[in-house]
């Protein structure tokens, strides 16, 4: 069974005992956390598409780690006019452990 949920404004297709990488929750590792934003739940012969969300589905997942995604590069450059700036940065990121789909 696979479900289609969406957090941090991004949609993440997942399975049981996926680890998944999304933008930050607060939430400490260790945590158990219900989403709820389902888009898709089911099988792939006959999956469930909500309307938005389907209704009464959920997805519990574990808190594995809060970290920080690997740095970005961020150059800017104007030929012939002496312009050049360097930042870096880095995003907050949760990882989570998928522990269970539920459809009502």
């Amino acid at each position: 069974m696979f479900a289609v949920l969406k957090t941090g404004g991004k949609q993440y297709r997942v399975q049981k005992d996926d680890v998944i990488r999304v933008e930050r929750l607060d939430a400490n590792e260790g945590d158990k956390i219900k989403l709820d934003e389902i888009l898709m739940v089911g099988e792939p012969a006959n999956a469930k598409i909500g309307a938005p969300m389907v209704k009464g589905a959920f997805v519990t997942a574990e808190v594995v780690a809060q970290k920080r995604a690997p740095k970005i590069v961020v150059f800017k450059k104007k030929r012939r006019q002496n312009y050049r700036r360097k930042k870096g940065h880095k995003q907050q990121i949760t990882l989570l452990r998928i522990k269970d789909i539920k459809v009502a």
